[in-house]
């Protein structure tokens, strides 16, 4: 466990104004920031909360939309278990303390490090390829589509990603993190700026994969870009110098993180 997870982690109080928090992650690439007092355990902060946090309420403090984290982690807890309990709760990452007595934070694991640690180990996965794991009906944003639709599709359906089609064409993907970034934030209860097109924040080319794809080699590209979805597609148009990221391709599927822990635990 302490050998894998990230023992400093990024940290707020629980008195932290909001627009702090939300400098925080538009300067980093945290998905979650855990929230402290005096060092214990109080909450966690997601992409996700800031991302609707409307921009008339920024002066207020941490507690307020801190969240009791959905996985928490100790030392002892092994590694398999904590990436069970990652998938069954929809969580990308834990936080890990003392003990379930002790709250004092020591740590914060993430799927993406359990994948790591699960390739370092040579662990083969269950599934030869992504064919049989990844999910066919796939929401998506078109490139023109105004970033409060994709605000509205994320909130939704609580995808952090969302591949990008132009003339039905996949092109590029939009993430929680691209639109945060980027410094647009709602500027009250539903508005967002309508002006902002997801092609001026959304990256491209995107990295891909095919049905063929190893869970290994899919598992690698997550480790190797830090993403967690990774669109599965037929007739890619690769780029030259960047062979994993295509210019256009028919988008069949997408394949995510939990999908791919989940092919190598038992």
């Amino acid at each position: 466990m302490e050998d894998i997870m990230t023992s400093d982690p990024v940290t707020v109080n629980v008195d932290t104004q909001l627009t702090k928090v939300r400098s925080i992650f538009r300067e980093g690439w945290f998905r979650s920031i855990p929230v402290l007092s005096k060092n214990h355990l109080e909450g966690m902060i997601t992409r996700g909360d800031i991302m609707f946090l409307s921009s008339t309420k920024s002066n207020i403090e941490a507690r307020v939309i801190m969240e009791r984290p959905k996985v928490i982690a100790t030392p002892e807890m092994a590694m398999e278990e904590i990436a069970k309990k990652l998938i069954k709760s929809d969580a990308v990452q834990a936080p890990v303390v003392k003990s379930t007595e002790n709250m004092c934070l020591i740590g914060i694991l993430s799927m993406g490090d359990i994948i790591k640690k699960l390739l370092n180990n040579g662990v083969k996965p269950h599934n030869p390829n992504i064919n049989s794991i990844f999910t066919k009906n796939v929401v998506k944003a078109n490139y023109d589509d105004h970033i409060s639709k994709v605000w509205s599709k994320m909130d939704e359906t609580g995808f952090s990603g969302l591949p990008v089609l132009k003339k039905s064409k996949l092109i590029g993907m939009i993430t929680r993190k691209d639109i945060i970034k980027s410094g647009h934030v709602r500027t009250g209860l539903d508005a967002v700026d309508r002006s902002i097109k997801v092609e001026k924040v959304m990256v491209t080319p995107p990295v891909v994969v095919t049905p063929e794809t190893s869970i290994k080699d899919a598992a690698e590209l997550m480790v190797q870009y830090d993403i967690g979805r990774l669109p599965v597609v037929e007739n890619p148009v690769y780029i030259k110098k960047e062979p994993h990221r295509a210019r256009e391709a028919n988008i069949i599927g997408i394949v995510a993180r939990e999908d791919i822990l989940g092919s190598y635990l038992s």
